[in-house]
């Protein structure tokens, strides 16, 4: 058995669009990318881990937050 995790970090999502415009942009600001992840920049991790590629890979958590804790 293995176990991985994924930790994303802030994702466009409808929800979204119940935040005002100045808290999108101190989002984004807190970020070296400077832009929030799409649904399939998350889905791309979670599909590595489940690929052949990540075969060896157990116990991991796999951040993909756009470098938020660099």
């Amino acid at each position: 058995m293995r176990v991985n995790a994924v930790a994303p970090c802030f994702v466009i999502t409808p929800i979204l669009d119940t935040v005002s415009g100045e808290v999108l942009n101190e989002m984004k600001h807190r970020l070296p990318l400077h832009r929030l992840s799409t649904p399939e920049e998350i889905a791309n991790a979670y599909c590595f881990l489940a690929s052949d590629e990540a075969s060896y890979v157990n116990g991991a958590v796999l951040e993909v937050s756009g470098g938020m804790t660099v």
